[in-house]
């Protein structure tokens, strides 16, 4: 469906909110929730089957079409990927099924990225970070494998929260109070400074996937890199991004 039919169907759907017109526009955005499904299954595993991913997030999409307001001129695919990720999370959250020896693993590894960045005033290695947890470097990268469904989902909670506040006040009013904005500000500058703690290759991967929205396949791609050395970059780049948070760090305490 070109967008001028889209267009139309938005605008008979406000006027008539069929079951028949919601069923329309369920199947012509079926699609994007298998997108969404399909970059979260990638951390999942075998934990949760794919079908179950699309079935949670279908729940989101009804919820986004039910909330839009085409007039408002945000663009629906937006709008409806956040609804459709958050949905899925939820229910992955309901389902509690992380170990909590893997939450353990998670804290101590926050816990030892902040010590060493007080230590030396710079982000630590893997070397420095695996002798300060008093592992190998072969046992830290499995950690970090063990932990990644964890900060995937922390970080998409994060920027949902960030970015799905923008969308849902472009929706409702043009005004924000000041102390909302000096937090916002605030937030801002933590990111960017967070984004200053990687490397390079993993300030790349960050961008190319949660800005660009791109795919760990398309990006091992684009850098040239295995996808399993992509899935490695951006663990590591959650947790030193988590490790410079500072206050905000209870957006991440959802799972």
């Amino acid at each position: 469906m070109n967008n001028d039919n889209k267009q139309k169907l938005w605008e008979e759907y406000s006027k008539k909110r069929t079951p028949q017109l919601q069923e329309k526009i369920i199947i012509e955005y079926a699609g994007l929730v298998k997108l969404v499904a399909g970059r979260l299954s990638m951390y999942l595993g075998n934990n949760v089957e794919y079908d179950d991913l699309v079935g949670y997030g279908t729940f989101g999409l009804i919820d986004a079409i039910d909330k839009y307001d085409y007039t408002k001129g945000v663009k629906f695919e937006t709008y409806a990927s956040l609804r459709i990720r958050g949905a899925i999370l939820d229910q992955i959250r309901k389902m509690d099924w992380i170990p909590r020896s893997v939450r353990q693993k998670q804290r101590k590894i926050e816990q030892a990225y902040k010590n060493l960045e007080q230590r030396y005033g710079r982000t630590a290695s893997d070397e420095e970070l695996a002798d300060e947890l008093d592992i190998t470097v072969d046992e830290l990268e499995s950690w970090q494998n063990q932990t990644k469904i964890t900060n995937i989902i922390s970080l998409d909670e994060f920027l949902e929260q960030g970015t799905e506040g923008k969308v849902e006040h472009s929706l409702t009013s043009e005004y924000s109070q000041p102390d909302r904005i000096l937090e916002k500000n605030e937030l801002k500058e933590l990111i960017i400074q967070s984004l200053e703690t990687l490397t390079e290759k993993e300030k790349k991967v960050i961008i190319l996937y949660y800005y660009e929205e791109l795919t760990l396949k398309e990006i091992s791609r684009i850098l040239e890199v295995s996808e399993s050395r992509i899935s490695q970059l951006h663990t590591k780049a959650l947790q030193k991004m988590k490790a410079k948070l500072g206050k905000y760090i209870q957006l991440f305490s959802g799972i």
